[in-house]
């Protein structure tokens, strides 16, 4: 089961109606100022969830009187963010794959806390990414590969989000490793605008956690 989250972060319009339009999904769940999106597009999600601190008022009654669509309203003073809320319902759901679009924006807290939320997924063994018009963000623990003509973007970033990620090979990317040490401190500059060369681009690793981001100009 495929659930799209639409959080409260940046949202190119166009291309997350494009996404909704295009990809097939079973749950749609909105989250805090991502409802302002679905609101002016028509669009019902299947269940709403946040502190709606940032939503307009309008937008969120509407929902509250107009449908019966499931509401999980939140104290502002939570110990988990309005994404992460969403994540693990998202999970409850029994989703096997998860797309968060708005997950990323100006805000580089919400940002990185998102790409941390995503372990929660990685540990329950779901896929998830947060995608936005440049960027598909993924977390790897384990050995996979990237067709060239299926990649998102021309460039394959690899950033530790554990202390050290051990045993990395790159087979088929411009810059190939073998047997590499990344740490999180010092070792960018191996991981970061690297690009597929061969028809398919294999990552191997042993030990730790990559954040995975192919990225476009």
């Amino acid at each position: 089961m495929h659930t799209v989250i639409v959080s409260g972060g940046n949202i190119q319009e166009d291309f997350a109606l494009s996404f909704l339009r295009e990809q097939p999904f079973q749950e749609l769940i909105a989250v805090d100022r991502g409802l302002e999106l679905l609101y002016s597009q028509g669009i019902c999600p299947t269940r709403i969830v946040g502190d709606f601190d940032s939503v307009e008022q309008k937008v969120f009654c509407w929902y509250q009187e107009q449908t019966e669509i499931e509401i999980r309203k939140f104290d502002p003073v939570k110990d988990a963010t309005d994404t992460q809320i969403a994540l693990e319902l998202a999970l409850e759901l029994g989703s096997t794959s998860i797309t968060i679009l708005g997950g990323m924006g100006s805000r580089l807290d919400h940002t990185l806390g998102n790409v941390q939320t995503m372990m929660l997924a990685l540990n329950a063994g779901v896929d998830c990414c947060l995608l936005d018009e440049k960027n598909r963000v993924r977390l790897i623990r384990e050995s996979m590969t990237i067709k060239k003509e299926e990649q998102y973007g021309s460039y394959v970033s690899l950033l530790p989000l554990t202390s050290v990620v051990e045993g990395v090979n790159l087979i088929g990317f411009k810059y190939p490793l073998t047997n590499h040490t990344f740490t999180s401190t010092g070792s960018a500059g191996f991981g970061v605008s690297n690009e597929i060369v061969a028809k398919v681009g294999r990552i191997e690793l042993s030990t730790g956690v990559f954040i995975l981001i192919e990225a476009r100009d």
